[in-house]
């Protein structure tokens, strides 16, 4: 008896222990993802960035993400036309035009041309004009942070920012808890109704902070670079994100190496200018995600919406093949043949180097479309600036390499792109040849315009690189494997990294 007694003690340690391993192993069986997701694009930039300015760079920036994270050095985009509205799309849905909806900046449904973000059904938040009405309800599919939102019930917190309203709404997604752009007219950063009724009052206290004058080009300055860094910083920092239960996650986007690109092109000093500033802001922020969150708690992903084509100009200095394309005139001479064919003038516009049909002009002509079709690709062709010139309804039995022709099907959403399709030469973008001309433009299926930046850093990334071919559509599953949640609804891509 005394010996039985004696055990009772030991047993309820050894129960105790137990049920404490039990309870440890529960805990321990969470599944582990990253207190934030930050997914970073930078507008126009071409890969080779990382390594044109990399002797340049500070080690705390992009050098940082290069020397410390995984590059995918291979990464393109699998579709055209290679323009931000898509491009910032296609990243967080892991989609294409082909499903999103998402056809361009600018494209016609019903024989109107529309913006992809406009939404009169909702109103400017912050300011009273127009740059505020906007929302992602064009966009069909789901995003990154939709699929996060699903997979913790709501609870993860969502915000976008960037200076170009499109940038900040289509990452963010449709259950995004805010998302916020820089109104030219009002001098600072808005929202629109769709996401809430008034600005959260940090929101008010940094636009207090950091007003402009009303209609200051903020976006074609280094200045643009700053103000996205600060408000990303101050968003991190008031919506205490990586600090609640859940992963939450920031996108943000920086619109000013797009503006100031497209006016003074890949080269000279208005273009390291904007590079060396990014690097700068982005090593401030590193920090601060380090000291909000935690290094090695936050997961980031850099990449850019598409790249530019070197300024035909420059290239021409160098014996190199390159030169506008005219499309106005296009469009004139082929319109002006149609009228003499049919009678009618039905060509709308050139937009994403796509050609746009007036489908009721048509009709009202008692035209049948097809044949206006068939007769306008047979005139284009004829012109040499066209290395292919097709029925975007029929880019299947088209004679073109078969990686174009991929990215042309993926580029193509009937009813909001255009009736047919032209690929100009190499190095030949849209815009009239002007000797004068400084700038650049994008929007083709050729490398200098889908080669983009893919890097991971932070969270469970080690150091490396490959060269295997990656597509932009592959970014967000990849995301969304580390996360272990579901890919967006949409997306055709696939995870390309395993920690």
């Amino acid at each position: 008896m005394q010996h039985h007694s004696n055990t009772l003690p030991e047993m309820k340690k050894l129960l105790f222990l137990v049920a404490g391993l039990l309870m440890a192993a529960a805990a321990g069986a969470q599944i582990q993802r990253p207190k934030l997701v930050v997914g970073l694009v930078v507008d126009q930039m071409r890969w080779d960035y990382l390594y044109y300015y990399y002797d340049e760079y500070g080690n705390d920036g992009l050098r940082r993400l290069l020397d410390h994270g995984f590059s995918f050095e291979n990464t393109h985009i699998n579709y055209a036309p290679t323009v931000t509205a898509i491009g910032h799309s296609s990243i967080f849905t892991g989609s294409v035009p082909a499903i999103t909806g998402i056809a361009g900046n600018y494209f016609y449904q019903d024989d109107k041309s529309v913006y992809c973000c406009e939404d009169r059904t909702v109103k400017s938040v912050g300011s009273d004009s127009r740059e505020g009405q906007m929302s992602p309800r064009r966009m069909l599919t789901s995003t990154i942070g939709d699929e996060l939102q699903t997979a913790t019930d709501f609870r993860s917190k969502v915000i976008g920012v960037a200076l170009k309203d499109r940038a900040s709404i289509l990452p963010a997604g449709h259950a995004a808890d805010g998302a916020y752009w820089w109104d030219t007219s009002a001098g600072h950063f808005v929202t629109s109704t769709f996401y809430m009724d008034k600005l959260p009052q940090w929101v008010e206290d940094f636009n207090r902070k950091n007003h402009t004058a009303p209609r200051f080009d903020i976006k074609g300055s280094t200045q643009g670079v700053t103000m996205t860094f600060k408000m990303a910083e101050a968003a991190l920092k008031n919506e205490r994100l990586g600090k609640g239960k859940e992963t939450d996650m920031l996108t943000m986007s920086v619109s000013s190496t797009d503006i100031i690109g497209h006016k003074y092109s890949t080269r000279g000093e208005e273009n390291h200018a904007v590079y060396m500033q990014l690097d700068r802001d982005l090593a401030q922020f590193l920090k601060a995600l380090d000291q909000e969150v935690g290094e090695g708690n936050y997961l980031l992903f850099l990449t850019a919406d598409h790249g530019a084509a070197h300024n035909y100009n420059y290239m021409r200095e160098h014996r190199i093949p390159a030169g506008g394309w005219d499309y106005k005139q296009t469009v004139t001479g082929l319109n002006a043949y149609l009228q003499g064919k049919f009678g009618i003038s039905p060509v709308m516009s050139e937009d994403n180097y796509q050609i746009y049909f007036n489908d009721s002009l048509i009709a009202a002509a008692g035209k049948k479309k097809q044949e206006v079709i068939d007769e306008s690709v047979d005139w284009l062709k004829k012109d040499p600036q066209f290395l292919y010139v097709f029925d975007e309804e029929k880019v299947t039995g088209t004679t073109m390499p078969e990686w174009i022709k991929e990215r042309m099907e993926n580029g193509y959403f009937r009813g909001r792109s255009g009736e047919i399709g032209v690929v100009t030469r190499p190095q030949f973008f849209g815009g009239k040849d002007d000797p004068a001309f400084r700038g650049t433009q994008h929007g083709q299926p050729f490398p200098y315009d889908t080669h983009i930046p893919f890097l991971l850093y932070g969270w469970h990334v080690k150091h490396g690189s490959t060269n295997t071919e990656t597509h932009i559509v592959d970014i967000a599953p990849t995301v969304c494997a580390m996360l272990h949640i579901q890919m967006p609804n949409g997306c055709i891509g696939t995870a390309r990294y395993t920690y």
